[in-house]
């Protein structure tokens, strides 16, 4: 069963019985004659006002928002004080990947005596094989110390 929403009309139209004083939808005579049914209503509509809403109440003239807030805030640091240069970042949880130094493989291995690092036995027998100078140069292009002296 689908209910049917009744037309949207003013009162006392499309009512079979539309007199001055019916009440819509009845369709029996209204005790209460049309004009003091709509001082009711007026009187009904004026009790309905908040106390505490004052009428004269203004809001504010303008709105702040956070954007305004945070460029204060960052116009009022001087600019000369940090620098790109300046900010150090934390250094990284992760470990540093070792790459060989012979290839350019990720290594996993390290040469104990030369300390190069080397991915695969091949480069181990070359690292091996290597004169102290080129080993420092190795080093040195890693940035990492020179034990050998």
């Amino acid at each position: 069963m689908v209910k049917r929403k009744r037309p949207n009309t003013p009162l006392g139209e499309g009512d079979s019985c539309s007199g001055p004083n019916s009440v819509p939808g009845s369709g029996a005579p209204s005790p209460i004659p049309g004009s003091i049914s709509d001082i009711m209503i007026d009187e009904i509509k004026e009790e309905k006002k908040f106390v505490f809403k004052d009428p004269a109440f203004q809001g504010c003239l303008y709105i702040v928002t956070d954007k305004t807030k945070t460029k204060k805030s960052t116009t009022s640091i001087p600019h000369t004080l940090f620098e790109d240069s300046s900010i150090d970042a934390l250094p990284s949880f992760k470990p540093v990947k070792k790459y060989s130094d012979i290839s350019g493989l990720l290594a996993k291995y390290t040469d104990p005596q030369t300390k190069l690092h080397f991915a695969v036995a091949e480069e181990f027998s070359t690292v091996r094989s290597l004169p102290m100078d080129i080993t420092a140069g190795y080093l040195s292009l890693r940035r990492a110390n020179n034990p050998m002296g």
